[in-house]
């Protein structure tokens, strides 16, 4: 018969070992998403430029008041 003692200490080895892989794994994925509303920061860090740092249209608007 099997020592109810070994069982339990292999148990809590697996069970450390489950919960330490998919703690990677949500880690792993988490950090190579980008949340939605982190989008445009993204798009500006990889293509500076391509947003506007201002609004575009009050931009217009106070070049025509200039002139």
């Amino acid at each position: 018969m099997k020592d109810p003692n070994k069982n339990r200490k292999i148990f809590i080895v697996v069970m450390i070992l489950f919960v330490a892989l998919f703690s990677y794994i949500s880690y792993d994925m988490s950090s190579r998403t980008t949340a939605p509303w982190n989008k445009p920061k993204q798009l500006n860090r990889a293509m500076p430029g391509a947003t506007p740092d201002s609004d575009s249209l009050l931009l217009d608007s106070l070049l025509q008041e200039v002139k």
